[in-house]
């Protein structure tokens, strides 16, 4: 790894960015928060990505949390200035391509807030998660009350925001706070793994289906099957949707091209 605070490699069409502070357990400053996003609102333009790879340099924690004493010292109005801004977790959850999580020890806070942000995550045993704003005297601010109740509902969202508890892998992946869950060490192979299978797809249809799953938790289900029908027929006049199509009557695989 090199002394950058974020790290990005790409390969046959699968990004791989990582957070890379590990004497600090990863933890999220400023210029970590900025150069993520910035890397992802490039990526999102470039049309030799399919999909990207998120995870934390070292063998200790994704990422355990925010860096508290940078905006300890902030006032309520500069904080407030903050959140005008494009913030990573919103450029994440917004990334027109899909994004797995390969979570390994601590994630924490914000680190929990960067995993819900992901379209998948995949946890190894020694992860452990946790929203711990309850021991400051304040709350999640970045989707661990919001994507966290849509991902496990208000129960264990409220469990895990009002106790300030750890839990452990096992225990979140029963309640569905990650996907998947391998042996230690595994996280990144099985991350790539599944990138790689959903490289092969159009990119036309993997973005169609995020933006679907997306309005499914965002609308009534009248509402979110019109919209289906749309994203359907956006993907139906698709040069890739033609494609796909022929490539299956013809018995050949397809070429995507992602137009």
């Amino acid at each position: 790894m090199s002394p950058g605070p974020v790290l990005l490699s790409l390969r046959d069409g699968i990004a791989e960015v990582a957070i890379n502070r590990p004497a600090k357990l990863n933890a999220l400053n400023e210029t970590v928060r900025s150069e993520l996003t910035g890397v992802f609102t490039e990526l999102a333009g470039r049309d030799d990505v399919k999909v990207a790879i998120l995870y934390g340099a070292g063998d200790k924690a994704f990422v355990a949390g925010a860096d508290v004493g940078e905006f300890a010292a902030r006032t309520p109005e500069e904080q407030r200035e903050v959140y005008r801004h494009l913030r990573v977790y919103d450029a994440i959850a917004g990334f027109p391509k899909p994004v797995i999580c390969a979570i390994h020890g601590f994630c924490i806070g914000g680190g929990n807030e960067l995993a819900l942000a992901c379209d998948v995550r995949v946890a190894d045993a020694t992860a452990r998660f946790g929203q711990f704003e309850i021991r400051l005297g304040l709350i999640p601010g970045a989707g661990g009350t919001q994507r966290l109740t849509r991902l496990v509902g208000p129960g264990h969202a409220l469990r895990i925001g009002l106790s300030g508890d750890l839990i452990d892998a096992e225990e979140a992946y029963r309640i569905g706070l990650v996907e998947f869950l391998v042996e230690e060490g595994r996280h990144m192979d099985k991350a790539r793994e599944l990138a790689a299978r959903m490289a092969r797809w159009s990119p036309v249809a993997l973005a169609l289906v995020k933006k679907a799953v997306r309005e499914a938790g965002e609308r009534h289900l009248e509402d979110g099957l019109d919209a289906e029908k749309e994203l359907f027929l956006e993907a139906f006049a698709s040069e890739d949707g033609r494609e796909g199509v022929k490539a299956f009557i013809e018995k050949r695989q397809p070429r995507f091209r992602g137009r």
